[in-house]
């Protein structure tokens, strides 16, 4: 099958003989794949804590014959060919990571479980499969273009994509990127074309604090919290661009008996648009500031302040619709067999696609779920034709780069 409307017929490229012989070798070497998957996520990298699983993937892409090294942010990086690049990236940081390898686990049925497993367990292992196998097909290497694989460090959490952001500040013009295929998980029924934006912030009320019966009456930072919580929690959010809140944790105090000194709450604020975010942020202001004028017209004594600190941005972008990389993947879905649909989702694509770079997002093969959580899993089935799907894409991104009619 061809994706002739595009002028783009993977179904030619995939019948070469070394192409073939590639696409064979992900299905030969599946258990070599499954197995560097479980060393992979038993080896804990939290997010700013990803040394230990950077420094031996590290070590696998420098013995599959790879130039390697490791950046200011923590990313391992392996390059072959000459710039321009195109990028096949995969994040190393999990929001769990296993207290001990016992916590990564086989069931009886094949399924992966345990923290990380999915994501980005699936990523990374895609990401190691590639780098073994490019080095010994030969043929493959792009007309003018070099291929750059990285394990970027910063992803989850308050990482705020730091690792994605270090890797284009140290690209300069001699070393750019063309365009960059995320492999973000493992599900491959999805495209992600649109960077859902986020901010985050820090909210945090002090006061004097004291004894809760002998100094009754001043300024409470823990009742200025929660009804700062309350108020901010009444935002509606209807129609569109689809947005979203949520205050994700709270901390404050140190005796039921103790009126605090300080309480905080860190608060996710997300949309498919950054104009939006600005509103939702100045509601979140006037939530802060309407609870710490409350509480002070309630206090009898010391007053409390409150403090608005922002602690994470992503930005909102999109992919345009006629973009070659989006019609690429189309391409090889069609060849494949793959029913995918385009989605919005917040990963290490938001910043190139923020800086006009080509980028999409997808899932290394396989399937998972439970993810951020102790019991995250992943099924193993299948996982080569994701595997194949990245492989073809790549292989159209080297040799046509951002012209389909090539």
């Amino acid at each position: 099958m061809a994706a002739s409307a595009a002028g783009i017929n993977v179904g030619e490229l995939a019948d070469r003989r070394e192409v073939r012989d590639c696409l064979q070798w992900f299905t030969r070497e599946k258990q070599w794949v499954n197995e560097t998957h479980l060393q992979i996520c038993r080896i804990p990298a939290p997010t700013f804590l990803e040394q230990e699983r950077a420094a031996w993937l590290a070590g696998q892409f420098r013995a599959a014959g790879w130039e390697v090294s490791i950046d200011a942010a923590g990313n391992v990086i392996a390059v072959d060919g000459a710039p321009p690049f195109v990028a096949v990236t995969a994040h190393l940081d999990t929001v769990l990571a296993p207290r001990s390898k016992d916590d990564i686990g086989v069931e009886p049925g094949g399924r992966f479980v345990g923290p990380g497993v999915a994501d980005n367990g699936a990523g990374l292992a895609a990401l190691a499969a590639m780098a073994r196998l490019w080095k010994t097909c030969p043929g493959l290497h792009g007309d003018g273009r070099g291929l750059l694989l990285a394990a970027n460090t910063a992803e989850e959490g308050e990482g705020n994509l730091a690792g994605m952001r270090r890797l284009l500040k140290d690209m300069p013009a001699s070393r750019r990127i063309e365009a960059f295929v995320v492999v973000d998980g493992a599900n491959i029924d999805h495209i992600t074309t649109r960077a859902l934006g986020s901010r985050r912030f820090e909210v945090a009320f002090t006061g004097p604090g004291g004894h809760s019966w002998s100094d009754y009456g001043v300024g409470n930072p823990v009742h200025a919290l929660c009804r700062a919580v309350a108020l901010f929690s009444e935002t509606r959010l209807d129609g569109t661009p689809k947005s979203a809140f949520n205050v994700g944790l709270i901390e404050g105090g140190s005796s039921i008996n103790a009126i605090a000194h300080a309480a905080r709450a860190k608060v996710d604020i997300r949309s498919e648009n950054d104009a939006k975010i600005d509103e939702l942020v100045r509601a979140l202001s006037s939530a802060v500031e309407r609870a710490r004028d409350s509480e002070n017209q309630r206090a009898t004594a010391g007053k409390v302040s409150g403090k608005l600190k922002e602690i994470g941005s992503r930005p909102a972008a999109a992919l345009p619709d006629d973009a070659a990389i989006l019609q690429y993947v189309r391409a090889v879905d069609t060849h494949l067999g793959i029913r995918s649909h385009l989605d919005c989702s917040s990963t290490d694509a938001n910043i190139p696609l923020s800086l006009g770079i080509p980028a999409i997002a997808i899932g290394g093969g396989g399937a998972g779920g439970g993810a951020h959580t102790m019991q995250e899993w992943f099924r193993p089935d299948g996982r080569d034709l994701g595997l194949k799907r990245l492989f073809l894409l790549v292989l159209l991104l080297l040799r046509r780069g951002g012209d389909p009619r090539a």
